[in-house]
């Protein structure tokens, strides 16, 4: 089986097992989703989801946003680790929208490149979920499930994932499946104990394959 015919089969058989692919991340606007995702980082998406109501209700726009001092703001998302350099990242990311972008967040990869804060990733994510364009986002889940599968070889570094996975995957269902290995990643294949014998990928998982013996005849 070839990387691109094994990622098919992850595809198909991912998408029965999680019929909808959504981001576990609550936002109603493209600058919320940049807000979250930069306070994600080794913070899990459900405290970011409690933390940003307090903020998003002081502060509900990119212009007030903007005018919070990051000092303001780390007083708020504090509870999310690396308080002062993610405030900082954010107020300067929300200053950058408001002075260079009309108060809009930009809808290319080169542009979201730019933003205070925002790697390939976030942009990534932030192009497939607000504006429906081919993404990749390999986060962590991404990355350790894409390994143990075998659709990438030993490849850790993001960018290097996902140039490989660009090869093999539809464009069309790159921003879904990331969203559906998070799903997976939490729910079945756990960094330090996947239960590959529960697995719905084990029959096409380079590791599930060899971790479940294969029953015998009769």
């Amino acid at each position: 089986m070839t990387k691109k015919q094994r990622a098919l089969e992850v595809i198909r058989r991912l998408k029965e097992e999680y019929p909808l692919a959504e981001c576990t991340l609550d936002y109603d606007h493209a600058w919320q989703l940049l807000v979250e995702v930069r306070l994600a980082a080794q913070c899990t998406d459900a405290r970011v989801n409690i933390v940003v109501q307090d903020l998003f209700a002081k502060y509900p726009g990119i212009e007030p946003l903007a005018e919070a001092t990051p000092e303001e703001i780390e007083e708020i998302v504090r509870p999310c680790g690396l308080g002062r350099s993610k405030a900082r990242d954010i107020s300067a990311c929300m200053r950058m929208l408001r002075d260079e972008f009309g108060g809009k967040v930009p809808d290319t990869m080169e542009e979201l490149l730019r933003l205070p804060g925002v790697g390939r990733k976030s942009a990534n994510l932030v192009l497939g979920d607000v504006f429906g364009k081919p993404a990749i986002v390999t986060d962590t889940h991404c990355i350790r499930l894409c390994n143990r599968i075998g659709l990438v070889d030993d490849l850790k570094d993001p960018k290097k994932v996902e140039m490989a996975l660009w090869k093999i995957i539809p464009p069309e269902e790159g921003s879904d499946l990331c969203h559906r290995f998070v799903l997976h990643g939490r729910a079945v294949c756990d960094a330090r104990k996947p239960n590959c014998a529960a697995c719905r990928l084990k029959e096409v998982c380079r590791t599930g394959a060899k971790a479940v013996p294969a029953k015998a005849d009769g």
